[in-house]
């Protein structure tokens, strides 16, 4: 089913997940949908793998702890999801070929913390990898040691493309 892309999330510069200038990283871009989901989309890098050919669970593990993180922030975007506990599950190796989607959704949420689901989408639409995590809330002011206005800031900014796209298949 497709979905429409509502907003793209803010990037960073040197995030191991989302980072646009980090040569190890993802570069992995966030877009929030309207049937409230968070959708990141990227590709391994030959350097993310394990057993050759395939990605490092870890990354995996990695990818949906921002993903499921990142997804309170579609309904309070100065909120950011801190880890307290991540439980995830390996169902088909992760290829390093071919861009994947991790989604992220909340499924409970109280004053100071919340919990979400997510799952690593591989190109021929099968699931890879889910998680389930929970999150305490944070400002964004108590752990970002950088400047957070979005208009001023290099670390943390709107990564916009032309190619961005405008509706998500799921």
């Amino acid at each position: 089913m497709k979905y429409k892309v509502l907003k793209k999330q803010n990037v960073g510069k040197m995030c191991f997940v989302c980072g646009t200038e980090n040569n190890l990283g993802l570069k992995t871009d966030f877009y929030e949908l309207e049937n409230g989901e968070l959708v990141g989309i990227c590709k391994f890098k030959e350097g993310h793998q394990s057993f050759p050919g395939r990605g490092h669970g870890g990354v995996s593990a990695a990818l949906l702890d921002e993903t499921i993180g990142r997804a309170a922030a579609i309904n309070n975007p100065d909120l950011w999801g801190v880890t307290i506990e991540l439980s995830t599950k390996y169902r088909k190796p992760v290829p390093l070929e071919g861009e994947i989607k991790i989604v992220g959704r909340i499924t409970k949420e109280t004053n100071r913390m919340f919990e979400g689901t997510g799952e690593i989408i591989l190109p021929n639409g099968d699931v890879a990898v889910t998680a389930k995590g929970r999150y305490i809330k944070m400002p964004i002011e108590k752990i970002a040691n950088f400047d957070t206005n979005e208009e001023t800031s290099e670390e943390w900014f709107p990564n916009l493309k032309d190619n961005d796209p405008t509706e998500i298949e799921l």
